[in-house]
């Protein structure tokens, strides 16, 4: 039976902001491990097929969707871990989980293929990596036999900001290992009261909002369910359009699909349904400690901790302070007797809160969002195709920024109207093109950019080229730039 693995790669980063930002939210960044959250993902569900070679055949590459602004991102991350993924689909749009399922479904059964899908946030943490793929494996043999599953996380607290999975009867099936039972519902995020009487009945999870289901059974319930999301969809993947390794679904078509999540679009429904022409809905319970590090509160109870209950990442001091989240990323932080507090320091930002308010961050993201600044979308770092590139220093007229280009990699060809630039190799080897003259700069060289000037930077080495970029004119803008071609096919909107 083979198993395709679906990645649902969205989010805003703004709920641990100011370490996640709209243009580099958490799952891209290695919160919980030496890998990201995305690497983390793929990489759990290596060995499952011969942990449990009966019940999984084959373990397919896995479909990612993804933000259109993200989508070198997920390609870069991929490459890192060695991995390919069977297609990297675009979603020009944000509309949730529901027609992000439906477009993975339609790309997994192209080629007449109806694969049992596992579709999984990218941005999850699980501990028991072993005891997680045992839980698949038992999924897959119900997914096999019709059902639609789903995984509840077994509860250790009240907590109010999960929703709740509420347990039916048993569901036996031959060659399950683990428990399995009915759905029986879906339930809000409670308040305490309710959370704790959840807590206390033994009948409740936690929603994990991973699932597992054939292909073809997702897209007969969301044709079902809802229509117009399904029909949407349907002619926005016929619009599709390969771009390198990339799939770029139609915008017009997308922009006309309904927002809705895969629970509110399709799993309430068939809770509650009683037709019998429609599937049985399984819930597998998990403990294998899960979290979806949902709120800096939650970064600290799956981080490693101190005897005083601290969790320290970076250059920070404690004396006398118990139980705090202690991030520094570029200055050195110190805290003297102080408890229950998250401080997270960046090159542009701090943030200082009880551990009891790390759900209100979204305050500062919104007001970040209603003043436009820069700090919700993105980092002082900016990752491009090509690198990086980050702002150093700047006044009324100019800039100094410092740029990063990987080995083989290159800038757009390109002309600014308002600015000049000078460029100082810090290491390695640029090729430098500035109108009818192509040049290398090595280590401690530099040149000079007029405004107006039509010019490209790339890296033809084998190892990082670093170089200090001086900006100087009227406008400092990444707005100010005529790309005349791109490698990476990039929009004449995106910058650089």
């Amino acid at each position: 039976m083979p198993l395709q693995p679906v990645i649902l790669s969205g989010g805003s980063g703004t709920r641990l902001w100011p370490l996640s930002r709209e243009a580099y939210p958490k799952q891209f960044l290695p919160l919980t491990s030496k890998h990201t959250m995305l690497q983390d993902t793929v990489r759990r569900l290596d060995g499952l097929d011969v942990e449990h070679p009966r019940t999984v055949i084959g373990v397919s590459a896995p479909l990612v969707v993804c933000n259109e602004s993200h989508r070198f991102l997920v390609a870069e991350q991929m490459r890192v871990i060695g991995r390919q993924p069977a297609a990297i689909i675009l979603e020009p749009h944000g509309r949730n989980t529901a027609p992000a399922l439906t477009l993975a479904a339609f790309a997994a059964t192209q080629s007449g293929a109806d694969p049992v899908l596992l579709v999984m946030p990218a941005d999850h943490c699980i501990r028991d990596e072993s005891g997680f793929r045992a839980a698949v494996a038992d999924a897959c043999l119900i997914a096999k036999a019709g059902a639609v599953v789903t995984f509840g996380i077994m509860p250790d607290k009240p907590e109010t900001g999960y929703g709740y999975l509420r347990q039916g009867q048993p569901y036996a099936l031959e060659g399950v290992t683990g428990r399995a039972d009915a759905l029986a519902g879906f339930v809000e995020k409670p308040d305490l009261d309710t959370a704790q009487g959840y807590l206390a009945s033994g009948d409740y999870l936690w929603n994990s909002g991973i699932f597992v289901l054939h292909a073809s059974l997702w897209m007969r319930l969301i044709k079902h369910f809802r229509p117009d999301i399904a029909q949407a969809v349907r002619d926005a993947f016929a619009a599709a359009r390969a771009d390198g390794a990339f799939l770029r679904i139609d915008a017009e078509h997308f922009a006309a699909c309904p927002s809705d999540s895969i629970d509110y679009a399709v799993m309430e429904h068939l809770s509650d349904a009683t037709a019998t022409d429609l599937p049985p809905a399984v819930v597998v319970p998990l403990d294998v400690g899960w979290s979806d590090v949902g709120a800096w509160s939650a970064l600290w109870e799956v981080r490693k901790q101190d005897a005083a209950g601290n969790v320290i990442d970076g250059d920070a001091f404690v004396h006398d302070a118990h139980n705090n989240l202690l991030i520094a990323q570029h200055r050195m932080v110190a805290a003297i007797g102080v408890n229950d507090l998250i401080v997270v320091e960046t090159p542009d930002a701090v943030l200082v809160a009880t551990k009891d308010s790390a759900q209100d961050v979204k305050a500062v993201t919104q007001f970040l969002q209603r003043e436009q600044r820069n700090e919700c979308r993105h980092h002082q770092q900016v990752h491009r195709p090509w690198g990086s590139y980050e702002s150093i220093g700047q006044g009324s007229r100019y800039q100094v920024k410092r740029l990063i280009v990987k080995p083989g990699e290159s800038l757009s060809l390109q002309m600014h109207h308002h600015r000049a630039e000078h460029w100082i190799v810090v290491s390695g080897t640029a090729r430098v093109t500035c109108d009818d003259r192509s040049f290398l700069l090595t280590e401690n060289q530099s040149t000079y950019i007029p405004v107006g000037s039509t010019h490209r930077l790339e890296n033809p080495g084998s190892i990082v080229l670093e170089l200090i970029e001086v900006q100087s004119g009227s406008y400092l803008g990444e707005d100010d730039i005529v790309r005349f071609e791109d490698r990476y096919n990039r929009d004449p909107t995106e910058t650089r």
